[in-house]
């Protein structure tokens, strides 16, 4: 299918929407270009709850969600991925409420962070004070009054990001790594290109037909908006090895020709993204790289008779929300 964007969304600031039977959407205030309308907290269940992705740590949001969780208890605080945005109001709700925090593990990189700086990060940053109660393996499921939660490893946008079915529901929580408002950053070192696209098949060979995402609103027909995903991802790595063919050799020369009229403060985002997917070329043998750090690196086409590689899908493992640049 053409990928086409929902940006369609009223957050609804601080107030519990319903968006499934069971389940409430409390969105934080803190909207922006790269969390879009702001983060989607979800209330899972009725009597006992799941609360999903706590979200940044801003006291205004944690009031709203008390408000909604009224007199139930708070089982299980899980949490999809640590960027700023996501995690640190963990803890602040489990204070108020007792709940046992789940998540993947701490923070940690795709890749080293040689080369790249903070500076150059243009996602919310990584919560490296995150550590949670329980961590959670890939296929895990977590029980509650009223519901089942499977943890779904799907790494890519960092390397610990986890999506949630509701067991059940047809429906799945897609964190950060499906969304319907725009594409999801993948950004070194926090994300890894190979492991972005071995997730996106993960999740197209699942049931669920219903994403509830982290920013944005629900994305109906998942399977076929999942293959547009990956489509445009692909059409973006078409377009990057037509400027390596071209004679680019920078990430800065790729980004201003496959960007063009790109916002100036959305660049480096678009630096990141590109980068990831040159590191994907090289990973497969179709491109070649000095190795230096993303300004001086210097980037060109393997000769394809010397290569192993070849143009077609890549399965394998290796910032927000994120600014949305595919």
């Amino acid at each position: 299918m053409d990928l086409v964007f929902n940006r369609n969304f009223d957050p609804r600031h601080g107030e519990a929407v319903p968006v499934a039977p069971g389940v409430r959407r409390v969105t934080a205030s803190n909207p922006g270009p790269f969390t879009f309308g702001g983060t989607n907290t979800f209330l899972i269940g009725e009597d006992a709850l799941a609360v999903l992705d706590p979200g940044p740590a801003n006291p205004a949001h944690i009031a709203a969600l008390l408000q909604a969780i009224g007199d139930a208890e708070v089982a299980h605080i899980f949490v999809s991925h640590t960027h700023r945005d996501h995690s640190p109001g963990a803890r602040l709700l489990q204070a108020e409420t007792g709940g046992t925090i789940l998540a993947a593990g701490p923070h940690r990189p795709a890749r080293p962070l040689a080369g790249l700086d903070e500076k150059q990060r243009p996602d919310a940053g990584a919560d490296l004070d995150f550590l949670p109660d329980v961590a959670l393996a890939d296929a895990e499921i977590v029980e509650g009054p009223g519901y089942r939660l499977q943890a779904i490893a799907t790494p890519g946008h960092t390397a610990n990001h986890l999506a949630f079915a509701l067991l059940g529901a047809d429906l799945l929580f897609s964190g950060d790594h499906v969304m319907g408002w725009a594409t999801t950053i993948v950004a070194p070192p926090d994300g890894a290109m190979a492991d972005y696209m071995a997730s996106l098949d993960k999740l197209a060979a699942r049931p669920e037909s219903r994403y509830l995402p982290a920013h944005g609103g629900a994305i109906d027909e998942a399977h076929a908006y999942v293959r547009g995903l990956r489509g445009h991802r692909e059409m973006r790595e078409r377009a990057i090895m037509e400027r390596l063919a071209a004679g680019d050799q920078t990430v800065a020369e790729i980004v201003s020709r496959v960007y063009e009229g790109l916002d100036p403060a959305l660049v480096p985002a678009a630096a990141l993204s590109t980068l990831a997917h040159l590191e994907h070329l090289v990973e497969r043998g179709l491109a070649g790289s000095t190795g230096a750090s993303i300004a001086a690196a210097r980037y060109w086409l393997a000769d394809p008779r010397s290569s192993g590689g070849s143009g077609g899908d890549s399965t394998g493992a290796g910032g927000g929300g994120a600014v949305r640049l595919g």
